[in-house]
């Protein structure tokens, strides 16, 4: 592989791996609410925010960050009061007590109203309008959870770029991966330029084991390492796997004051692609070097699935993640690159078709059926035992099969999203 390649996608994974407070979908809506205020340069006394159905079903079930509070409202209303767009998936980082009363109350006064985009097919997509007497600014995000498309204060137009297809612009010039690429890179890089990945580790493990000491959510992670000491999973290094990477979900769902580092921008992929490798490296004792090339793997997995599949889709993320941690498992345990190959043919197999029904709490549990499928999908592929091209979507081809598991979450289940959005949105109960 040539310098040139591996330094593009060092840059890819730099970009796409990154620091993240809160689910991503309220965050990326109070980015650009704070950069729509910040053009304004003045509080505003209307707030109008227009949403793709993908970020509204992702943001209306999710605890915010530092305020006990749960949907898009109190996210706006930050945003504009404290938020700032230099900080990207940070961007509520300084909100307390003072700042969630002030929130409060201008939810209180009406000022902020959120609706469906219409007619728009990007599937992420926020567009903020801030009004002061005189003036007004307006902020899209689209194609990307940091990517701002257009900034215009009044009458002039500060930023303005067409966007054809959801992934972000600087996405066009980005290496073009396959499955052999993403391995070839992730084995044979100099490792010392692929240190960077071990941040993942740190940040994701003390998220969970934060997580262990509250009682975020369902508390699925805390749960599980409770039951270690019962006879139903014993003291297990599935068990283990499991608990941490639940337990960082929890808290994360849940609104916590935790950083974690994403993928793809997706907090819970960052999560599932790193602490299952971590654990598991932790509790055999393997040596760095073998986790930061682990790490890696699975990490530029995801991000080489999500480059067909797009930010947001029908398809539950932790499928996407959930294979490479798989991937980093298989090599962990001294997997080939064809065994690799089997474990990618046994998750597509085992997981297609798990649906995302929005950013919530109970996400934990989907990380969890997503992180016990790839140990068990690895351990399957070491034994060289693998789903043949024969039996259901599976390809003959690697590639094949990622592209055949991508297709039905972006186009075929373009209808159940429809759904599954109607169905959040007219529940008993539901504001």
């Amino acid at each position: 592989m040539e310098s040139k390649d591996i330094d593009q996608i060092i840059a890819l994974i730099k970009r796409e791996v990154i620091p993240a407070l809160g689910c991503t979908e309220p965050i990326a809506v109070a980015l650009a609410a704070a950069k729509a205020r910040e053009l304004l340069g003045e509080k505003p006394i209307g707030i109008h925010v227009y949403l793709s159905a993908n970020v509204l079903k992702n943001a209306m079930g999710v605890g915010i960050p530092g305020t006990d509070m749960i949907g898009l409202p109190i996210a706006v209303a930050l945003g504009v009061l404290i938020g700032n767009s230099s900080l990207n998936l940070e961007v509520l980082k300084f909100a307390d007590k003072a700042s969630v009363a002030e929130g409060k109350k201008m939810i209180e006064e009406g000022i902020i109203t959120i609706s469906l985009k219409p007619e728009i097919s990007e599937k992420l997509y926020i567009e903020v309008i801030c009004k002061a007497e005189t003036s007004q600014s307006k902020a899209i995000i689209s194609g990307g959870h940091t990517t701002f498309t257009y900034l215009s204060k009044d009458e002039a137009v500060l930023l303005s770029s067409e966007h054809k297809t959801e992934l972000s612009e600087e996405n066009a010039t980005d290496p073009v991966l396959s499955m052999k690429k993403v391995y070839d890179f992730a084995t044979i890089a100099p490792i010392d330029s692929l240190r960077f990945i071990l941040e993942t580790a740190r940040v994701n493990k003390a998220a969970a084991e934060i997580s262990f000491q509250g009682n975020y959510g369902h508390a699925l992670g805390k749960t599980l390492m409770m039951a270690q000491k019962k006879p139903l999973l014993g003291d297990s290094l599935l068990c283990k796997i499991l608990s941490y990477t639940s337990a960082a979900c929890d808290a994360r769902m849940a609104g916590a004051m935790i950083q974690v580092m994403s993928n793809s921008g997706s907090g819970n992929q960052g999560i599932t692609a790193t602490l299952p490798v971590v654990i598991y490296a932790e509790e055999n004792n393997i040596a760095e070097e073998q986790l930061i090339r682990a790490l890696t793997l699975s990490h530029l997995t995801v991000i080489y699935i999500k480059q067909s599949l797009g930010r947001l889709s029908a398809l539950c993320g932790c499928v996407v993640a959930a294979i490479g941690s798989s991937c980093g498992l298989t090599y962990l345990m001294g997997g080939t690159y064809q065994q690799i190959g089997y474990t990618v043919k046994n998750m597509v197999a085992n997981l297609a078709g798990m649906l995302c029904d929005g950013a919530k709490p109970s996400c934990a549990l989907k990380l969890a059926s997503g992180v016990s499928t790839a140990v068990l999908s690895a351990m399957l592929a070491m034994e060289c035992k693998y789903v043949t091209s024969v039996e259901g979507i599976v390809d003959e081809d690697i590639d094949q099969s990622i592209r055949n598991l991508t297709r039905i979450g972006s186009e075929a289940m373009q209808e159940t999203d429809k759904m599954v959005l109607d169905i959040m949105c007219n529940k008993k109960g539901c504001d």
